[in-house]
C-alpha cells in the first residue's frame, strides 16, 4: 500500500512539473528545442520554430493563445540552427547564449553590467528580459528584447534612439515569409535635420511621418481619434522615440513591416473569426510616397493629376510636367528679392515638408518665427512647432520644400515665402473679397428694411381705410399716394 502511494506521489510531481508553464530560467537551467517559456498570463511563448516551408530553426517569441503562430521577435535572425540541437542558456554573468549541440554559439547578448543572481524572464508585455532575481525592482533590466526589435512593434516598445548610449531601435522586415533575416524595408526615427519617423526601402526614403506637432504627426492627422491605441513621441536631450499603448488591454494589436508589399501594417485580432484584421496601412495612398511631385510640389489625392505646384509657383520644366514627369518640381512664379523684401502666404491642411533642411525652436511664437524666417534669405517656410493650446514654437525650412501633401481636412498650416508683390496680391484679394461681402450684406439688409417699411405702410393704409369708410374720394387718392411712395423707395434702393 505504501509503495503504491509513494509511486502515485512521484508521478503526480513529475506530471505537475511537465505541465506547469514556466516563464523564467536561471544559470542552472536551459531551454532546449521542443520546450517553451510561457509568460505568466499565458499570452506569449518563447521557443524554437521553423518559418513557412523552411527547415531551419530560430529562437523567437509568438502569440500563445491563438491558433495562428505569429512570431513577433526573433533572436538569431541571421544565423539559423540547422537541426533540433539548439540550446538556450543564461550564464552567471547575465549573458544569454544560444548554442548548437551545446558547443557553437550562433547568437548571444552583450551584457557588461555585473549581475548577482541573473534570471531570464518572458514578461506578459512580450518583453524578454535579463534581471537580477534579488532586485526588489522588477523593472530594472540589464538586457531586454524590446531594445532589439525584429519586424514587429509591440505596445510599450520604443522605436527610436537613446542619445546617451547611441542605441538605435529600428524595425526591419523579414526578407521573406520563410526567412526572418533582415530585408531592406526598415522603419525608425531619423535625426537628419529634425526627427521624423521614416520608412525606407533600401536607401530610398519611401514614406515619412511629417514633423511631430504636439498632437500627432502632420502626415497622419486622423490617427489620434482611433479607438484601438494611443501614442506619443518623446523628443528631449536624452532620447527620441515613438511609442504606443493599447486603449483596451484585452485587444490584441500588432504593427508589422511587410517586405513583399513594402508597407507598414497594423492588425487587430478578431476573436469571432479567429483571424487578424487589417486596421491601417502606410503608405496608405498615392500621395504618401516620398517626393512624388518634386521640389515645391503639392500632392493632392483629390485632384487630377495629383501633383500640383504650390500656390504662387509654376512648373520648372513645363513640357516634362505636362507629360507627368514631376521630378523637377516647381519654382516661384515671380523671383524672390530678399533685399527689398518678400512676404508669406498661408496654405492650410498640409503635411509639413521633409525636415532634412529644417530648424526648430520650442520657445518662440509664430510672430517671432515669421520675423526670423523673413530675415534669413534661405528660409522658405515656417509654422508652429506645436499646434496644441493655441500654437507655440517655431519650425522653419530652408531651400526647396519637398514632399508636401494636401489633406481635405485636418493637416497643418504652412507659411510659404513668395515675392512681396504676390503676398500683397493675396492681401488685396482678401480685402476685395471683404468689400464685396460687406456690400452684399449691406444691400440685403437695406432690402429687408425696405420690405419692412412697405409692409408697415400697407398696414397704415389699411388702418386709414378703416377710418375713412365714408370718404371714397379721399381713399382713392390715399391709395395712389402710398403706391407712388413705395415705388419711389424701391427705385432708389436698386439704383
Amino acid at each position: 500500500m505504501g509503495f503504491y502511494f509513494y509511486s502515485a506521489c512521484c508521478l503526480f510531481i513529475i506530471f505537475s512539473k511537465a505541465t506547469t508553464a514556466i516563464d523564467t530560467i536561471s544559470p542552472s537551467e536551459s531551454l532546449s528545442d521542443g520546450r517553451t517559456l510561457i509568460s505568466s498570463d499565458g499570452s506569449f511563448a518563447l521557443g524554437f520554430f521553423s518559418p513557412g516551408t523552411s527547415k531551419n530553426r530560430y529562437l523567437g517569441i509568438w502569440y500563445n493563445n491563438i491558433p495562428i503562430q505569429n512570431v513577433v521577435w526573433v533572436a538569431n535572425r541571421v544565423n539559423p540552427v540547422n537541426d533540433s540541437t539548439g540550446l538556450l542558456k543564461i550564464e552567471t554573468s547575465g549573458k544569454i547564449v544560444l548554442r548548437v549541440q551545446n558547443t557553437t554559439a550562433v547568437w548571444s547578448t552583450n551584457t557588461t553590467a555585473s549581475v548577482q543572481n541573473p534570471v531570464l524572464q518572458l514578461l506578459d508585455s512580450r518583453n524578454l528580459v535579463v534581471r537580477d532575481g534579488n532586485d526588489s525592482n522588477p523593472e530594472n533590466y540589464y538586457w531586454q528584447s524590446f531594445d532589439y526589435p525584429s519586424d514587429t512593434m509591440l505596445p510599450g516598445m520604443k522605436i527610436g534612439i537613446d542619445l546617451r548610449t547611441g542605441l538605435h531601435r529600428i524595425l526591419a522586415a523579414w526578407k521573406s515569409w520563410d526567412d526572418p533575416s533582415p530585408g531592406d524595408l526598415t522603419y525608425g526615427v531619423e535625426l537628419e535635420g529634425n526627427p521624423e519617423m521614416v520608412l525606407r526601402k533600401g536607401v530610398e526614403k519611401y514614406y515619412r511621418s511629417g514633423l511631430w506637432n504636439g498632437d500627432g504627426f502632420s502626415g497622419s492627422p486622423n490617427l489620434r481619434s482611433n479607438p484601438i491605441f494611443d501614442y506619443d513621441f518623446a523628443w528631449n536631450e536624452t532620447e527620441v522615440y515613438y511609442i504606443y499603448f493599447l486603449k483596451n488591454k484585452s485587444v490584441m494589436s500588432r504593427f508589422v513591416l511587410n517586405q513583399t508589399e513594402s508597407v507598414r501594417q497594423r492588425y487587430t485580432w478578431n476573436p469571432e473569426t479567429q483571424t487578424w484584421k487589417l486596421f491601417s496601412i502606410m503608405p496608405s495612398d498615392y500621395c504618401d510616397r516620398c517626393g512624388l511631385c518634386g521640389p515645391n510640389g503639392n500632392c493632392d489625392n483629390n485632384k487630377l493629376p495629383a501633383c500640383q505646384c504650390l500656390t504662387r509657383f509654376k512648373p520648372k520644366l513645363l513640357e516634362r510636367w505636362n507629360s507627368s514627369d514631376w521630378s523637377d518640381g516647381c519654382i516661384h512664379s515671380k523671383p524672390l528679392n530678399c533685399q527689398t523684401g518678400d512676404g508669406f502666404i498661408k496654405i492650410g491642411k498640409v503635411k509639413t515638408p521633409d525636415t532634412t533642411n529644417s530648424w526648430v525652436n520650442k520657445t518662440m511664437n509664430l510672430k517671432e518665427c515669421r520675423a526670423k524666417c523673413l530675415r534669413n534669405c534661405y528660409c522658405m517656410a515656417y509654422t508652429n512647432l506645436d499646434v496644441t493650446r493655441g500654437g507655440s514654437g517655431c519650425a522653419m525650412w530652408f531651400g526647396d520644400l519637398d514632399d508636401i501633401k494636401q489633406f481635405e481636412s485636418d493637416g497643418q498650416d504652412l507659411y510659404i515665402r513668395v515675392s512681396a508683390s504676390e503676398a500683397e496680391q493675396k492681401k488685396r484679394a482678401k480685402v476685395k473679397l471683404g468689400i464685396i461681402l460687406g456690400t452684399v450684406i449691406a444691400a440685403l439688409l437695406g432690402f429687408v428694411l425696405v420690405i419692412c417699411y412697405i409692409h408697415r405702410s400697407r398696414r397704415t393704409l389699411k388702418e386709414l381705410l378703416e377710418e375713412s369708410k365714408h370718404m371714397p374720394i379721399q381713399i382713392e387718392l390715399l391709395e395712389l399716394m402710398v403706391i407712388w411712395h413705395q415705388n419711389t423707395l424701391l427705385t432708389e434702393f436698386f439704383q
